[in-house]
């Protein structure tokens, strides 16, 4: 199995890249796996208190569950990855079946702020934008998708900028690829499409030979 880490700053292009691989990818040998599904529950704190977490800084993030079902999927055992509410802050009682595949791709801003995930995937995928275009595309996410106003993403953004310097930009150091123009490149996104299928190969030799 290859587990192909993707992260990248809030608003980078994440998505975009994650989309093009599976287009070049059979989608029987890929499956996705989220950050954003093990932010921890907050159930237990009032709207108010949700309302102050930050969302990007490693502490929101059930590192131990994510590593739990990344290897239970190397096991070949499908999961039950998690869904959360982010206009509430809290964790839902559906799940999604995820089974294991060939390749799994897992994605998230603060991936490779964990030692543990860095070390489990196969290769590290760093995307990087530039800071005006990333906020650009969190205020369309953020106001579509979340439910938050203009107003409201423009106040939260200097702790995201914060917490981008602190600990996500760091991480670039661990990549093996560093994809710039985040989706829009379509080069980069090429050579990672053609790195998988190389493991993807090498390993079938290896188990036929």
């Amino acid at each position: 199995m290859l587990i192909l880490g993707i992260t990248g700053g809030s608003g980078s292009g994440k998505t975009t890249v994650v989309r093009n691989i599976m287009d070049r990818l059979s989608r029987s040998e890929v499956t996705i796996i989220s950050q954003d599904s093990y932010y921890k529950d907050n159930a237990h704190l009032t709207l108010e208190e949700r309302q102050l977490i930050n969302f990007d800084h490693p502490d929101s993030i059930e590192f131990d569950l994510l590593l739990q079902h990344i290897q239970t999927l190397k096991k070949g055992q499908g999961v039950d990855e998690p869904t959360y509410d982010y206009k509430t802050s809290t964790r839902q009682k559906e799940t999604i079946r995820i089974e294991p595949r060939h390749v799994v791709i897992v994605e998230g801003i603060l991936l490779f702020t964990d030692a543990r995930i860095r070390d489990i995937c196969t290769i590290k995928v760093f995307v990087d934008a530039e800071p005006d275009d990333r906020l650009i595309r969190i205020i369309e996410r953020d106001v579509l998708e979340r439910g938050r106003t203009v107003e409201d993403v423009l106040n939260r953004y200097e702790v995201v900028k914060a917490m981008h310097n602190q600990f996500i930009e760091p991480t670039k150091r661990y990549a093996d690829l560093i994809i710039p123009q985040g989706g829009m490149n379509h080069v980069a996104i090429d050579v990672l499409s053609s790195m998988i299928q190389q493991k993807l190969r090498l390993e079938s030799e290896r188990i036929l030979a």
